[in-house]
């Protein structure tokens, strides 16, 4: 290589090398500072892609999660009060052997029907006040099946929807969850269930009329019986129906869980830093860049050897 002024070509390729250390002295710097391999499109544009998708794919799976654990929070609260509902069908059918025999007087089987009819527009009141989030479990606005549902609306109707798959294609991303009524009306029982009782009115003197609706008398107590154990095996197909929904969604938890899990995994691996590579990407880049200073103060000093030709 001739020895020139005008041009400096060993300082001008010590200033390439320099440039090209330093800058990937300056990504590796990043990678580590912030964890990343893939930090920019420039770094892995098909990985970055991959990615984004993946993310997208986990915070649906998680939000997934905790819509399902709702769901088995309002399933809970449901069951809770089936069970208060339960207690009180119980005391019903207590208070209707109680009257169903002969031992009691006419005004003694007034006051326990007396007790009967409160209880009935207790399971009334419990079943219209029951409600998770403002919305109300057991007063008949959730019964139905998938075909009722409708959420064309502000507020959805027909059955319950718990969405939890990332998607919206089949039943696989969500399940809908039926819930019967269960006021006192609707189980057959309490004077609201139909014609108000006369006990002086022939019309309403028939089983098919009054069988569970009050037990003033010995005969309308004894019917009673039957009606409130059909009262209790449809409150219990309601609770059995809820019990299955809840351990359908406990599964589903435990499956989405382990997705998101193996997504996230997937997703470290595409975007993650392995930071031992790194620092040793790190490391090399760091001598390299320091070499190339030091060259590049060698190179720039080498021009000065003309003058001592021009000098001699």
């Amino acid at each position: 290589m001739s020895l020139v002024i005008n041009h400096n070509l060993m300082a001008m390729n010590a200033t390439r090398n320099l440039q090209n250390s330093y800058g990937a002295l300056a990504t590796s710097t990043r990678r580590l500072s912030s964890g990343l391999r893939v930090g920019t499109a420039a770094d892995d544009a098909a990985g970055l892609a991959i990615r984004e998708l993946m993310r997208a794919d986990i915070k649906s799976m998680n939000q997934g999660i905790r819509n399902a654990n709702d769901g088995i929070s309002m399933i809970q609260v449901t069951d809770g009060a089936l069970q208060v509902i339960d207690e009180k069908l119980i005391r019903l059918k207590e208070l209707a052997m109680q009257a169903s025999t002969g031992t009691y007087s006419s005004d003694q089987r007034l006051m326990i029907d007396s007790e009967y009819q409160a209880m009935c527009s207790e399971i009334t009141r419990i079943a219209n006040a029951t409600d998770f989030n403002g919305i109300h479990m057991l007063n008949g606005h959730l019964s139905g099946n998938s075909t009722t549902h409708n959420g064309n609306g502000i507020d959805s109707i027909g059955a319950l929807k718990i969405h939890f798959g990332s998607g919206n294609d089949s039943a696989e991303d969500y399940y809908y969850v039926s819930m019967g009524t269960a006021t006192a009306s609707a189980l057959g029982l309490g004077q609201l269930a139909g014609h108000k009782f006369a006990a002086t009115d022939a019309r309403y003197n028939t089983a098919a009329d009054n069988a569970g609706k009050s037990i003033s008398t010995q005969e309308l107590a004894q019917q009673a019986l039957n009606s409130i154990n059909q009262a209790i095996i449809s409150k219990d197909k309601i609770r059995a129906s809820l019990g299955a929904i809840q351990n359908r969604l406990q599964n589903t938890i435990t499956n989405l869980s382990i997705q998101a899990e193996n997504m996230q995994a997937s997703e470290s691996r595409i975007s993650d830093v392995d930071v031992a590579q790194e620092m040793t990407e790190f490391t090399r880049q760091q001598i390299l860049s320091q070499s190339a200073v030091a060259m590049l103060a060698q190179a720039n000093s080498l021009p000065k050897m003309a003058m001592q030709l021009i000098q001699g």
